[in-house]
């Protein structure tokens, strides 16, 4: 038998962005769904954080996501398994109150697992494993302990994995309480990786600029041989693009590449100005969503610029690490606090 296994879905996701939708949208009805029914695919195991928020829904968000993922699942005919994530829950040590069982409850080809659980996928057994938290640690540690399972699924927060591209995790549990298993799936972390017995699905998509360059998609698990492969997804929402019209005719590129995206645009070198002035017009004429120019590195020498360098400017990379961080608290009014911070900082030091 084969499964789906689906990472953090976060939907909602940017103070929910119609833009991010339509190209949430664009993965499942392109490129997931099509693929899964091709290769007769009928379940897909979902490992938490399937809403961004914890406090509350969006109906708008809660309408296009049932609309392109829910509803087309049970169009399908397939089933949907999803445990419980870290923002799926409203109390941060109790898995109680959880918006995966408020609000999908109605459909019935939806298994939302909010305790410690075995399933048996044809021969193969896997323990499904939801958020781990006060109210519930002792409980899973003893139901692991005692697990005869080869397979496990969950919504681990490991030490020594990376969180998301270049942000390693130094805090979290030991992965030794998991030793006992062949493999273990889990979500939280936004970037794949896979050490041990340990694998990290990432997320299915760009949720943010940490995401730029990082390959997205979902993994298919054979039950019967244990194998795993990772299906990429080719659509992206973050584009860091370098200028340098000493190398590229700027006039060459399609700049269609830049529609309803976020776009940095890192200046490497602008000897005609006219034509830069012209291809930042073609730019905002495709409508990106938004568009930075990154240009004043006069300290760095142009060949030393490659794609291993993150050139961004201090807010930007603050307001990228607020839209990483989980927190409760309203990210808009963070960014503003930190921005007004920034400034004050430059005038004191100026004086």
């Amino acid at each position: 038998m084969k499964l789906c296994l689906l990472g953090d879905t976060h939907f909602g996701v940017r103070n929910d962005s119609k833009a991010f939708h339509a190209y949430y949208e664009k993965f499942y009805s392109e490129i997931l769904f099509p693929y899964l029914e091709q290769n007769n695919i009928k379940t897909i195991l979902q490992l938490g954080d399937l809403f961004d928020r914890r406090k509350y829904i969006n109906f708008m968000s809660l309408a296009e996501a049932r609309r392109y993922f829910f509803d087309v699942i049970v169009e399908k005919k397939m089933n949907l398994i999803a445990l419980i994530g870290n923002h799926d829950i409203f109390w941060k040590e109790s898995l109680k109150v959880n918006s995966p069982d408020l609000l999908l409850h109605d459909y019935d080809n939806i298994t939302i697992i909010q305790e410690p659980t075995t399933l048996k996928f044809d021969n193969a057994q896997m323990d499904i494993i939801p958020w781990i938290c006060k109210e519930n640690e002792n409980d899973i540690a003893d139901f692991i302990t005692k697990s005869a399972s080869d397979f496990c699924a969950g919504h681990f927060e490991l030490s020594g994995f990376q969180m998301m591209k270049g942000i390693d995790s130094h805090d979290g549990m030991d992965r030794a309480m998991l030793k006992t298993y062949n493999t273990v799936f889990s979500g939280h972390y936004h970037t794949r990786s896979h050490e041990d017995n340990i694998v990290y699905l990432g997320t299915p998509y760009e949720l943010a600029w940490n995401d730029e360059g990082d390959p997205k998609g979902f993994y298919i698990f054979d039950t019967d041989t244990g194998l795993f492969d990772f299906i990429q997804n080719p659509f992206n929402m973050f584009i860091k693009h370098y200028y340098d019209d000493e190398k590229t005719d700027p006039n060459l590129i399609d700049k269609t590449i830049f529609t309803n995206k976020y776009v940095k645009l890192v200046v490497v070198n602008k000897k005609d100005i006219l034509k830069f002035d012209k291809f930042v017009e073609a730019i905002y004429i495709n409508n990106p969503i938004e568009l930075k120019i990154i240009e004043d590195f006069s300290e760095f020498e142009a060949s030393a610029l490659d794609d291993s360098i993150d050139l961004e400017d201090t807010m930007t990379l603050l307001s990228d690490y607020v839209d990483s961080v989980e927190t409760d608290s309203d990210k808009e009014r963070l960014k503003t606090l930190l921005k007004t911070l920034y400034v004050e900082a430059q005038h004191y030091n100026e004086a």
